[in-house]
C-alpha cells in the first residue's frame, strides 16, 4: 500500500480536479490496472488524510464518493476494503468475459495458427541461437528495420530501414520520448480522454499532463493553440486513429490545421498510431503533415497481439533518431532479438499480415454482435474496431456499471481511467477482443445490454407513479 499512496501523493499535489474526486478517481484507476485488489484494505480515514496531507472532511468525502460509485464497502469495526467480484452469471466454462484490456481478437483458424507457430520457429532455427543470445546494437539489425519499414509503409510511403528504430513496444517508445522531450515540471498536451499509460508515464516523470477539449473531429485546434501560447508545451501526443477510447478517427482536415498550429510553435508530435493497420482507409498520418516535427509509432500490439512487444518509431530525422535511441538504450537496454527475429519472418512471409486480416474480420463480426444487442442505445464504435465506447443514462455512474457487470463476470473500464480533465464522461469502455471467443463475447454484450434495459425499465416505472 505504500507504493500506493506514494502515487496518490504525487498526483493530489498535481492537482487538477478537487481532492476529494482524486481519491475516488485513484481508487478506480488502482482497481483497474491492479494495483489494488478485491478485498485490500484502505487505510483509515485519519491516516490517509496525514498521509496524503488532505483534512479528515476531504478524505472523508472521497470514501464516501468511492462509495457511491460502486468501489468499497465499509464494514463497522473492521475498515474500508476494496469491493468483491462476485460472479452471479459465469460464463461458458465458469470463466469471466474479461472485457477491460485492449487486445485483439484471436481468431482460431487452424491454418493461421499453423502459420504463426511454424514462422516463429522457421525463425528461430534458421539462426545461430548465440547471435540472439547475445546484446545487439540498439535498434535491431539491419534485417529487422527493413521488415519494420516494409511494415509500416501502408501509412508511410518510401520509408527506409535507416529511418526507423525497433523498441520493445509502444509502451517502451512513449517513456524514452516522454523522459527525452518534457523534463520534470513541464508541459504535454493530450486530448482530454487519452490512453491510461501517458496518464502512468507522465506521474512517474512528474510531467504536467494539459487537457485539449475535443469534438466529434477530434482535439480541438483553438484549444492547441491557446495552449502553445499560454502553457508551453514541450509536446503533443495524440492517438489519431480509433481513438483509445472513444474509437473515434481525426479526420484529414482537423489533422492538417493541428499539424500547421505545431508548426507555427515548433512543438514536436508523438504520434501513437497503434490502431492504424485495422482501418481499410485512414488519413494521411501527422507524420506526412509536418515530418519535421513528428514522432511516428506504430507495432505489432494492436494488429496480431500485445504479447509481441515489437514497436516501430520514425523520428523526424537521423539525427533526433540517435538521440531517441539514446533515451531509449537507458531505459530498456534493446529490443528482444528473438522477438524482433519471429515479427520479421512474419512480416516477410505474410503471416503478419494474414494475422490482421483475420483479426479485422473477427473485429466486423463482434462489431454486428454489438449492433445487433446495443441498438436503441448511444454508442461510438467502427467496424473495424476491437473496443467501443458506451456512454451512460443517468443515474449510472461508471464506476458503479462497472462494478455491477464485474459482479455478473464481465469486466469493463471505466472513463476515469482515460480522462485527464477535472471530470471524467459519463462511459465506459468495452474490448471485445482478448482471449473471449465470439460466444463468450455475445454473452457479455448480453448482459451489457441487460443491465442497461434494467435501467430504463425502473426509469420509466418510477416516472410513471
Amino acid at each position: 500500500m505504500t507504493e500506493t499512496l506514494h502515487h496518490w501523493t504525487q498526483r493530489i499535489e498535481a492537482g487538477g480536479s478537487p481532492a476529494y474526486l482524486l481519491i475516488a478517481e485513484l481508487i478506480a484507476e488502482d482497481v483497474e490496472t491492479g494495483r489494488l485488489a478485491a478485498r485490500d484494505r484502505l487505510p483509515p480515514l485519519r491516516e490517509l488524510a496525514r498521509v496524503l496531507n488532505l483534512n479528515y472532511t476531504t478524505v472523508a468525502r472521497g470514501y464516501a464518493e468511492a462509495s457511491r460509485r460502486g468501489l468499497i464497502d465499509a464494514k463497522s469495526g473492521m475498515g474500508t476494503f476494496v469491493r468483491g467480484r462476485r460472479r452471479s452469471l459465469p460464463l461458458r466454462a465458469g470463466t469471466a468475459a474479461e472485457m477491460s484490456m485492449n487486445l485483439p481478437p484471436e481468431p482460431r483458424q487452424p491454418e493461421l495458427l499453423a502459420r504463426l507457430s511454424e514462422g516463429a520457429m522457421l525463425a528461430l532455427r534458421e539462426q545461430d541461437p548465440y547471435a540472439w543470445l547475445r546484446y545487439q546494437d540498439f535498434g535491431g539489425s539491419q534485417d529487422d528495420r527493413a521488415a519494420g519499414a516494409r511494415w509500416m509503409r501502408r501509412m508511410l510511403p518510401g520509408i527506409h530501414a535507416d529511418d526507423i528504430l525497433i523498441a520493445s513496444g509502444i509502451h517502451s517508445v512513449l517513456v524514452g520520448l516522454m523522459s527525452q522531450l518534457v523534463r520534470p515540471g513541464e508541459v504535454l498536451c493530450v486530448e482530454a480522454l487519452t490512453y491510461p499509460g501517458v496518464k502512468a508515464i507522465a506521474t512517474q516523470l512528474g510531467i504536467k499532463l494539459h487537457p485539449l477539449p475535443f469534438d466529434e473531429d477530434g482535439p480541438c485546434v483553438l484549444a492547441f493553440e491557446d495552449a502553445c501560447k499560454t502553457v508551453q508545451p514541450r509536446a503533443f501526443y495524440c492517438n489519431p486513429t480509433l481513438l483509445n477510447p472513444t474509437t473515434a478517427t481525426i479526420p484529414s482536415h482537423r489533422r492538417e490545421a493541428l499539424a500547421d498550429v505545431a508548426l507555427r510553435y515548433s512543438v514536436p508530435i508523438i504520434e501513437d498510431d497503434a490502431y492504424a493497420m485495422l482501418p481499410r482507409q485512414m488519413p494521411e498520418p501527422l507524420a506526412l503533415l509536418a515530418p519535421e516535427l513528428t514522432y511516428y509509432i506504430a507495432g505489432f500490439s494492436k494488429c496480431v497481439g500485445a504479447g509481441v512487444r515489437v514497436a516501430y518509431v520514425k523520428p523526424p530525422d537521423g539525427r533526433r533518431l540517435q538521440q531517441l535511441a539514446g533515451a531509449m538504450r537507458a531505459t530498456t537496454v534493446m529490443a528482444s532479438p528473438v522477438t524482433n527475429a519471429i515479427a520479421t519472418r512474419w512480416i516477410n512471409d505474410g503471416t503478419a499480415e494474414a494475422a490482421l486480416n483475420a483479426i479485422r474480420a473477427e473485429s466486423n463480426e463482434r462489431q454486428m454482435l454489438a449492433a445487433e444487442h446495443l441498438r436503441g442505445h448511444d454508442y461510438q464504435a467502427h467496424p473495424d474496431a476491437f473496443h467501443l465506447w458506451l456512454p451512460l443514462p443517468e443515474p449510472w455512474h461508471p464506476g458503479e456499471f462497472a462494478s455491477q457487470l464485474r459482479a455478473q463476470g464481465v469486466g469493463v473500464v471505466s472513463s476515469a481511467a482515460f480522462s485527464t480533465t477535472f471530470e471524467s464522461p459519463n462511459a465506459v469502455r468495452l474490448c471485445l477482443g482478448g482471449p473471449l471467443d465470439r460466444e463468450q463475447c455475445d454473452q457479455a454484450l448480453q448482459l451489457t445490454a441487460h443491465l442497461l434495459d434494467q435501467h430504463a425499465d425502473v426509469h420509466a416505472h418510477h416516472g410513471a407513479l
